[in-house]
């Protein structure tokens, strides 16, 4: 995980089960140790958050309960066009 997000990251573990009374089923996004946004997709939850903040300043994480969550990484949200 990128060191700029591992604060996001475990403020997320650390309040985890308050969130998911909140948000759980949504993407959140966490900057500055906030949630500043959730949406129903990854796809929702980046689109709109890039349009006022830069990459890599934040995290996108799905809420739900348990470890399954966040067992898996994005590396970047790149898309191609030929």
């Amino acid at each position: 995980m990128d060191k700029n997000l591992e604060k996001e990251f475990n403020y997320y573990l650390e309040h985890q089960k308050e969130l998911v009374k909140k948000y759980d089923g949504k993407f959140i996004v966490v900057k500055n140790c906030s949630v500043i946004g959730s949406y129903d997709s990854h796809e929702e939850a980046y689109s709109e958050t890039v349009k006022t903040h830069e990459l890599g300043t934040f995290l996108i994480q799905l809420c739900s309960p348990g470890d399954e969550s966040y067992t898996f990484t994005f590396h970047s949200n790149v898309s191609f066009s030929t």
